[in-house]
C-alpha cells in the first residue's frame, strides 16, 4: 500500500525586474528544486492577488516595486483571510539595500537576501524555510506562552521596515482613545489585556472594563509595539504579559486563556506558531 505523498512546497517571486525574477527562479532550482514556483508578480497588488488565489507556502518580495512596495504589500498578505485551513505563506525579502538587513530578519521568521542572489545566501534561506515549513506541517511541539513565535517577529519587521521606507521614526502608541457615554476616556495600553474586533468596533478589554473603540485590529497591529501585542487570529490581539496558558478545546484549537479572567481567545491555524519551542 503507498503512503500518500507530501506535496512539494509552493512558492510566489514577486520583482518588478524581470531579469531579477528569472535569476531568481534558476538560482532557487540549483538550491531547492523541489520548490515550485507558481507565480511571479511586478508590483505588490499583483502579489497580494497570487497570494490569495495560489496560496503558496513561501513568497519573495523584492522590497522596493512600483504601486505597493513588498513591505505594503507584506503588511496586506498578514491580513488576509485564506480560510481556517489555509496557512499565510512565508516572507523573504528581497532587497539591493543593505540598510534593511535588520537584526530581526536572523531570527529565522523571515529572511531577506541582498540582490543579485548569490547561490550560497540562497542554500541557507532554502534550509531555513524548509524548517519552518517542516514545523508548520507539524502539531507536536510543545505549546508555550513564552515562545517569541514568528508572526510577532514578522509584524515589528514590517513596522520597522514601513517607517524606514518612509524615512519615519517608528513609534507605538501608549494610549487609545474609547468613547464612554458622551465623553472620551484614555486607555492605558499598559491596562490591555486584549482587542478584539466585530464589524464595526474593536473590544479593549482591561482586567476591570470593557471600552469600545473604532479603530480596526488591521490599524492596531501597526500602532501597537508587536512584542507586547502579538495577533492570534485575523481580529484579536493579546497582550503577551496577559497570558495565562494555551489549551485546545474539543476540535483540537487552541486557545488562549487571560489571567485574571475566563476569556478564552481562538488562535487562528496560522498565528498557532506562536506558541510553539522553537
Amino acid at each position: 500500500m503507498n503512503l500518500p505523498s507530501t506535496p512539494l512546497p509552493r512558492a510566489v517571486i514577486a520583482d518588478d525586474e524581470r531579469l531579477m525574477r528569472d535569476q531568481l527562479r534558476a538560482r532557487l532550482a540549483q538550491v531547492w528544486p523541489q520548490l515550485q514556483i507558481v507565480a511571479e508578480a511586478k508590483n505588490g497588488l499583483e502579489a497580494i492577488e497570487a497570494v490569495s488565489v495560489h496560496q503558496p507556502d513561501v513568497i519573495f518580495l523584492d522590497i522596493r516595486m512600483p504601486g505597493l512596495t513588498g513591505v505594503e504589500a507584506a503588511k496586506e498578505i498578514a491580513q488576509l483571510d485564506l480560510g481556517d485551513d489555509a496557512l499565510l505563506p512565508e516572507m523573504v525579502f528581497i532587497t539591493a539595500y543593505d540598510q534593511y538587513a535588520l537584526d530581526a530578519f536572523e531570527q529565522g521568521a523571515v529572511d531577506y537576501v541582498l540582490k543579485p542572489a548569490e547561490p550560497a545566501r540562497l542554500r541557507v534561506t532554502a534550509e531555513r524555510l524548509q524548517k519552518r515549513l517542516l514545523q508548520r506541517a507539524s502539531d507536536d511541539h510543545a505549546v508555550t506562552p513564552d515562545a517569541a513565535g514568528p508572526s510577532a517577529s514578522v509584524q515589528q519587521l514590517l513596522h520597522v521596515l514601513s517607517a524606514q521606507l518612509k524615512g519615519q521614526p517608528t513609534h507605538y502608541l501608549s494610549w487609545l482613545q474609547a468613547s464612554v457615554g458622551p465623553s472620551i476616556q484614555m486607555v492605558a495600553v499598559d491596562d490591555v489585556l486584549f482587542c478584539v474586533s466585530d464589524d464595526k468596533y474593536t473590544r479593549v478589554q482591561t482586567l476591570k472594563q470593557e471600552f469600545l473603540i473604532r479603530k480596526p485590529i488591521k490599524e492596531l497591529v501597526e500602532a501597537l509595539d508587536p512584542k507586547v501585542f502579538w495577533q492570534i487570529h485575523r481580529s484579536t490581539l493579546v497582550n503577551v504579559k496577559a497570558i495565562a496558558g494555551v489549551q485546545r478545546d474539543e476540535r483540537g484549537r487552541q486557545e488562549v486563556l487571560i489571567k485574571g479572567r475566563s476569556d478564552r481567545l481562538t488562535v487562528s491555524r496560522s498565528a498557532a506558531q506562536l506558541f510553539r519551542g522553537m
